[in-house]
């Protein structure tokens, strides 16, 4: 499904080039929970941005489900980042402005479902995380576990091939953590393919492969 060969990433400046990542090869099958660990600044979140087409590859290839994405003009990736790819983040990124139906709603809008249908998908979210009751919220008015199954459903409501998670647990307390963790495993189960960036060793050993970065290279 996902396959890296020989990915840089690198910033340069006036006198060197400043490397994030360096010489990545990389290749996660389809249906798969893969935990990437590592050290602030190892790279991890630029290696989820990579995989999740909100950045581009200084150097190297990147091919998902069979597509050249390195070779991808703004609007092909554009295109299979909102079909193929849901995101969850340790901030939330909801949009305060929202209530949570119309949080869930959003990415529907952006790919141009039909209202009908976007209810209908709305409201399976709804009922599946036990938000019905909710839906007329606005993120202040929730914890900030509930805030995270808010963006945990509008990752999942378009039924993306592969979820990718940035600390999904980072600001939440153990047992919120653990609730996501589990929710991210049924969702495997069900044959998304997830990946996670994480510091938790407990909860990167809900993957069934752990990937070790370090100074913006694989280690293990």
């Amino acid at each position: 499904m996902i396959k890296l060969t020989e990915v840089d990433k690198y910033i340069e400046s006036k006198y060197q080039r400043v490397f994030i990542l360096k010489g990545i090869n990389l290749e996660i099958n389809e249906g798969k929970f893969v935990s990437i660990m590592g050290p602030s600044g190892s790279g991890k979140s630029t290696l989820l941005n990579i995989i999740g087409m909100l950045d581009k590859p200084s150097q190297g290839a990147y091919y998902f489900l069979d597509q050249p994405v390195h070779t991808f003009r703004e609007r092909q990736t554009a295109k299979m980042h909102k079909e193929q790819i849901g995101f969850i983040f340790q901030a939330y990124h909801l949009i305060d402005e929202l209530n949570v139906y119309e949080n869930i709603e959003t990415p529907l809008i952006y790919r141009g479902i039909k209202r009908k249908e976007r209810q209908s998908m709305v409201a399976e979210m709804l009922d599946r995380f036990n938000m019905v009751a909710k839906r007329d919220l606005f993120p202040e008015q929730l914890s900030g576990g509930q805030q995270q199954l808010v963006g945990i459903a509008r990752a999942i409501v378009g039924k993306p091939n592969l979820l990718l998670a940035d600390e999904p647990t980072g600001n939440l307390h153990s047992s919120q953590g653990e609730e996501v963790m589990e929710l991210l495993r049924e969702l495997n189960k069900e044959g998304m393919t997830v990946v996670q960036v994480t510091h938790n060793e407990k909860f990167a050993e809900y993957g069934s492969r752990i990937v070790q970065l370090d100074d913006g290279a694989i280690r293990q």
